[in-house]
């Protein structure tokens, strides 16, 4: 692999794991538009570890106390305390369907990429438009809402299907405010990266794949890494003033352009 291409791949990831486009998506059009084809299972791994970095060490103040809060007793940990079993609550739905369908998934149509690249968009609008505004913390909302933001990330296991999206926009819809969803959508990410990045990396040692070149592997890994954080960073600044609704458009028109796109190609 080109060390240009990995960088490009790398790019792609660590914006659109975080912002709410779908990075699956995304990177289902390149391989297929572009006729890249399916790239290295490792170095599918190597990006997906370097979108983890750039989550650690945006979030390592907020990581840091719910992992030591997880077992306290402390009444002034409560609230992280809460917060770590939250997440936790949230990634058993996601893992369920993660296992049972993955496979399904990924080897879905490109039209239906399109398709689940509308329905983030459908989903997002959804949420800015009806959604009400109670401003209060994620670490308010009950374990059946957790549990319900857990199946919305696990519906997202379909390329074009953004992750960030629905679990963004299910937490406007349980009534957190934009950043307090965005917040809580970074912090369910973390365990679901961690454990497609682990299954994948059994995939491979069964499949025998190796990484490309150093150069293009270390590259690749630097613009995920990096490319991640500014994204973490730029969502988290954007959405306190601003709606998710340039989001909505543009994975709907994306979406319908890659429908007609299939249609008409036959």
């Amino acid at each position: 692999m080109e060390v240009w291409r990995a960088i490009i791949l790398g790019v792609v990831q660590g914006v659109a794991e975080f912002i709410p486009i779908s990075s699956s998506g995304h990177l289902r059009l390149i391989q297929d538009g572009l006729g890249w084809g399916e790239f290295e299972l490792a170095f599918d791994v190597l990006l997906h570890l370097g979108t983890l970095v750039a989550l650690v060490v945006y979030f390592r103040d907020d990581l840091w106390r719910m992992a030591t809060s997880a077992f306290s007793r402390s009444p002034g940990r409560a609230t992280d305390r809460r917060l770590a079993w939250l997440v936790v609550a949230a990634t058993v739905p996601t893992g369920a369907i993660g296992l049972a369908g993955n496979a399904w998934f990924e080897a879905a149509p490109l039209v239906w990429v399109g398709v689940a690249f509308m329905f983030t968009g459908a989903a997002l609008f959804a949420a800015e438009r009806f959604s009400r505004r109670r401003v209060r913390e994620a670490a308010g909302l009950s374990w059946s809402s957790a549990l319900l933001v857990g199946v919305a990330q696990g519906v997202a296991i379909m390329p074009g299907v953004s992750r960030s999206g629905a679990t963004m926009a299910t937490g406007l819809g349980l009534g957190l405010n934009r950043e307090q969803a965005t917040r809580f959508s970074f912090l369910l990410s973390g365990p679901i990266i961690l454990l497609a990045g682990a299954k994948k990396a059994l995939e491979l040692t069964a499949g025998g794949t190796t990484l490309p070149s150093v150069q293009a592997s270390i590259a690749g890994f630097v613009a995920a890494s990096l490319t991640g954080y500014v994204a973490i960073a730029a969502l988290m600044s954007y959405i306190r003033t601003r709606s998710f609704y340039p989001f909505a458009a543009y994975t709907t028109l994306l979406g319908l352009a890659v429908v007609v796109w299939r249609v008409s190609a036959g």
